[in-house]
């Protein structure tokens, strides 16, 4: 017959399965130990909580519960492929700077006081280019246009 550790009482031998300690509250205390609990797979829409045993322990340590997708060299122990080019004889291509355009003053005086106003407010140039149906460099020379025109 199983005894229990802390006060030598009798245990039922259906708890001595599982337990070497009684019910009573005292021998609780002295020996119980809260279950350990792991995130395996905490996400947006669910979060998955395990209770620790030995075979979910050994799971997580062969990789069961690893998401394949964010790290499959942990889980296959080998090195991740490297992602082929889709055009492998084709180096990237080399930005080059853009050819340097003519001034021109294709704006009204309108035009440039409404980019003025829209810059005050916040806005840059790309916003208020689609505002008032220019291009990006346009409204750039208005703005500056303007910056470097003397009030008298």
């Amino acid at each position: 017959m199983a005894r229990c550790v802390t006060c030598g009482d009798e245990l039922h031998p259906e708890r001595a399965e599982k337990y070497d300690y009684c019910t009573k509250r005292r021998c609780r205390e002295l020996n119980a130990r809260p279950p350990t609990i792991a995130a395996v797979a905490v996400s947006k829409a669910a979060d998955h909580y395990l209770v620790l045993n030995e075979r979910i322990e050994e799971d997580l340590a062969s990789g069961k519960y690893q998401d394949q997708r964010k790290s499959s060299s942990v889980a296959t122990g080998g090195a991740r492929p490297k992602r082929a080019h889709a055009y492998p004889g084709v180096a990237k291509s080399v930005r080059r700077a853009p050819a340097p355009r003519k001034p021109d003053r294709s704006w009204s005086r309108s035009h440039q006081e409404l980019a003025v106003i829209y810059n005050a407010r916040g806005m840059g140039p790309d916003e208020i280019a689609t505002k008032l149906d220019l291009d990006r460099y346009t409204v750039t020379q208005m703005l500056l246009a303007a910056k470097n025109r003397v009030k008298p």
